[in-house]
């Protein structure tokens, strides 16, 4: 969900792998949504298009080499099985955890107030529904944790799949 951590975690295990020479990119939902996907909304059809451009951009970076993170919301389990089924065997999925209240709280971008207000429709955790992954390849929970556990997790869990 929005306030999660995704960003603050790919932009910081992406800067660690780039340092050591790794070919890396992000993909963020943010970034995109002003350029690429600026004409989607969150409507269902829209939240789709949106991973589907997204899942085809992730693919063609992986094929390339590019160690590549896409940090976005994908709140349902067929957005999901559609990125996975785009991306192939680079695929890894990385639920980073964090409760509506935590994130709420959080609120970096004022997303949360404007729900609350009903300024903002379709807001993933409550107008739209959010399903947790059932068996993600990697769960990080970033309530009560540091981020630099959180990236040394994530770190610990890339250099297993693939050899440095």
């Amino acid at each position: 969900m929005s306030g999660s951590g995704k960003s603050t975690i790919a932009n910081a295990v992406e800067k660690v792998l780039h340092e050591q020479g790794r070919m890396t990119t992000i993909l963020d939902g943010d970034n995109l949504r002003s350029g690429i996907n600026k004409n989607l909304g969150f409507s269902d059809d829209d939240r789709r298009e949106n991973i589907r451009r997204v899942s085809h951009m992730a693919r063609v970076f992986a094929e390339q080499g590019i160690i590549t993170f896409v940090s976005v919301i994908t709140p349902r389990h067929e957005l999901r099985d559609l990125a996975r089924d785009t991306i192939g065997d680079d695929y890894f999925e990385v639920f980073v955890k964090a409760s509506y209240e935590a994130c709420e709280q959080r609120d970096v971008k004022g997303l949360y107030a404007k729900a609350a207000s009903g300024e903002l429709k379709n807001f993933t955790g409550k107008d739209s529904a959010f399903e947790e992954p059932q068996s993600p390849d990697l769960l990080i929970e970033t309530e009560g944790q540091s981020i630099e556990n959180s990236v040394f997790i994530l770190l610990e869990a890339i250099r297993s799949k693939i050899s440095f």
